[in-house]
C-alpha cells in the first residue's frame, strides 16, 4: 500500500485526492515511464512540498493510483454485489459490454494496463494488483458458492477455479477490444466464459 497516511482533515483528503486523480489521468494517456512529478505537480495545480508532503516519492504516488484505480472499477460494478443466479451474471456480463460500447473499445482493462507496466519493477505493486484481482474474482466465487450450496451448481464445481478462469476470459477479451476496437470481442470472450460455467451445472 502507499506509504503515506491519509490526512487527517478534509482539505488535506481533497488535495491528496486531486494529486491521485491528476496523476491517474496522466498515466492513462502517457503512462507511468512518461509521467513525471513535475507533470502531475502541473495538472493537479499544487507545489512541490504539498506533493512530498502527501507522497514520498514516484513509487508512492504510483501505488495510491493503483489503489484508486482498483477501487473505481470494482466501485463502478454493482452487479457484483450479488452474483448468486445465472440471471445476475449474464447482467454482469450485459454490463461489461455495455461499458466497452459505451468507450468504443477505448482504455482495455484499468488493472491489466498497470500489471504490463508495473508487475517486472515493482513488486509491492504488482502484489496490490493481484489482490485487485482477487478482489475482482471474490464476488463470482461467492456467488458460485451459493449456487452450488442451492443446487444449481454440481458438487464437483470448484468456485475458486471457475472465477478465476472467467476473469482470465475477461482479460483476454478486453485486450482483443483495445486492439481491435471491437466491443464484440469482449461478448464472444464472455460468452465462452457463460457456456463453460454453465457446463457445471447439475
Amino acid at each position: 500500500m502507499p506509504t503515506t497516511d491519509v490526512p487527517p482533515t478534509s482539505r488535506g483528503r481533497a488535495t491528496r485526492a486531486r494529486v491521485v486523480a491528476a496523476a491517474t489521468e496522466l498515466i492513462v494517456r502517457r503512462g507511468v515511464a512518461a509521467t513525471s512529478l513535475d507533470d502531475v505537480r502541473a495538472v493537479a495545480s499544487v507545489s512541490k512540498s504539498q506533493l512530498y508532503h502527501y507522497f514520498a516519492d514516484k513509487d508512492d504516488l504510483v501505488r495510491a493510483v493503483v489503489a484508486a484505480t482498483i477501487d473505481g472499477l470494482l466501485g463502478g460494478q454493482p452487479q457484483l454485489a450479488d452474483l448468486s443466479s445465472w440471471r445476475a451474471i449474464s447482467a454482469w456480463f450485459d454490463s461489461l459490454v455495455a461499458i466497452q460500447v459505451e468507450r468504443h473499445a477505448i482504455g482495455g482493462c484499468p488493472i491489466g494496463g498497470l500489471v504490463g507496466e508495473l508487475a517486472d519493477r515493482d513488486d509491492e505493486a504488482r502484489v496490490m494488483l493481484a489482490g485487485g484481482y482477487e478482489r475482482w474474482e471474490a464476488p463470482l466465487a461467492r456467488g458460485l458458492e451459493t449456487m452450488r450450496t442451492r443446487g444449481r451448481l454440481r458438487r464437483d464445481a470448484n468456485p475458486a477455479r471457475l472465477a478465476t478462469a472467467t476473469l482470465a476470459a475477461l482479460q483476454g477479451g478486453l485486450v482483443l477490444t483495445q486492439a481491435r476496437r471491437d466491443p464484440e470481442q469482449l461478448q464472444i470472450a464472455l460468452d465462452a466464459a457463460l457456456a463453460h460455467l454453465r457446463s457445471f451445472r447439475p
